[in-house]
């Protein structure tokens, strides 16, 4: 055993490297909002739905309200972390909406959401008390039988961990606890790494390696370990450009561009309310009804996570008649003509066509680096066996449960405070 920790395995494809759930041992489970209506790709929307739903008469409340197991017009919640927020019932409600904020909703794409926890069946609490200016979450995207497309995300914004084929993941914080503190990787896992690869390794760099490295497995995401320290630097530079892309300029980052010649633009404008989406390969032209945008890389237009074509669930959520977005049916709920859902913007907004633009560009490098995803899994590795020879395997129970936040003051039902 001992041999094989000093080389590791010639196989790095083989179902002897870590999981990524041992690695990366705390997760959170996707968010559960049971009512669609309090996201959307637009915060305006959401302040409307919020006075529609406040100022309707009390036999319309229940139902544009969407009542479930979870919560009705009368649940008593704690708010947020970090949100002040109403915990009384919501049925007394007639203040204005809180500011909606950004979230990560699933890979490539940010919506809005609603902060208030009355409003939420499952809202993760845990997850918005380390969501600050120095964290990062990883997602994973669930295991979709012959899908070739990335294991896992990563947003600096709080994530939903919404699955674009419907079989989530978890959601993964590189840290513990608020400020950077306490990276949430096995005990043991980095001063193994350094010990191998030297002093400059950090927590930072470990997400980087297991954004280049993750793989599917029937068994769980997969991240092989590189035995040598050569591989261990390149694989890193390699994610810390993915990085850098998912991040899309977030943590003070550059914001990716393509070069010039090579940058989308819009051709010809978008109507209203487009309804379809195209793709001309020759012209390389995104079309959205009579909009034109080009060029747009087949890479990108090709781009899918759990063989989903993220274009076009991009588009979908926004179109006048797209789906799981406003104005069409969703995972949490079915559509409804005259309830919250229906109101959204009455024309395309220009900071869509900008999104749009964004995406394409996201997508269109990450397509480019898609071959150099082959090189930090080959050669010789650490095997999970490895792992537990040197004591980081198996992991303690404590370190897959959230951390204590002692001074983390934080209002409870009716106005309580509560020390977490």
């Amino acid at each position: 055993m001992a041999a094989r920790a000093a080389g590791g395995s010639d196989d790095a494809r083989g179902d002897d490297a870590p999981l990524l759930d041992d690695l990366m041992p705390w997760s959170v489970r996707p968010l559960r909002t049971g009512r669609a209506w309090v996201t959307a790709p637009d915060a305006a929307s959401l302040r409307a739905r919020w006075d529609r739903l406040t100022k309707a008469p009390r036999d319309e409340h229940e139902r544009l309200f969407r009542v479930t197991r979870s919560r009705d017009p009368r649940s008593r919640v704690a708010a947020l972390p970090g949100q002040a927020t109403g915990t009384g019932p919501f049925d007394r409600e007639d203040g204005p909406c809180p500011a909606p904020v950004r979230i990560a909703h699933g890979p490539f794409d940010e919506q809005w959401l609603i902060p208030d926890h009355r409003l939420i069946d499952a809202a993760r609490p845990e997850l918005w008390r380390v969501a600050d200016g120095q964290q990062f979450f990883v997602v994973e995207h669930g295991y979709v039988p012959q899908d070739t497309g990335p294991a896992l995300s990563v947003t600096a914004l709080l994530p939903d961990g919404h699955s674009p084929a419907g079989r989530p993941g978890r959601i993964r914080p590189l840290y513990r606890r608020p400020g950077g503190l306490e990276p949430n990787l096995a005990p043991g896992l980095l001063a193994l790494l350094k010990d191998r690869h030297g002093d400059g390794v950090t927590a930072r760099s470990v997400l980087a390696w297991i954004l280049a490295a993750a793989r599917h497995s029937p068994a769980g995401c997969v991240v092989p370990l590189p035995a040598d320290t050569a591989r261990w630097s390149a694989g890193v530079e390699l994610g810390q450009e993915l990085l850098r892309l998912h991040l899309r300029g977030a943590r003070g980052g550059e914001c990716p561009r393509l070069p010039g010649g090579r940058r989308p633009y819009v051709r010809a404008s978008m109507p209203p309310a487009p309804t379809a989406l195209e793709y001309d390969p020759v012209d390389e032209a995104l079309l959205l009804g009579t909009g034109r945008v080009s060029p747009v890389p087949a890479g990108a237009w090709e781009f899918r996570v759990g063989q989903v074509r993220m274009l076009e669930l991009w588009f979908g959520r926004r179109a006048a008649t797209g789906a799981n977005g406003a104005g069409g049916a969703s995972a949490e709920g079915s559509p409804d003509a005259d309830g919250l859902e229906a109101i959204r913007p009455r024309a395309w907004p220009q900071e869509w066509t900008s999104e749009l633009l964004e995406l394409v560009t996201v997508l269109a490098l990450l397509a480019e680096l898609r071959p150099r995803r082959e090189e930090p899994v080959e050669g010789p590795h650490l095997t999970a066996e490895d792992l537990r020879a040197a004591g980081v395997l198996p992991v303690p129970d404590a370190a897959r449960r959230p951390a204590s936040v002692l001074d983390h003051r934080e209002e409870g039902p009716d106005g309580q405070f509560a020390l977490l």
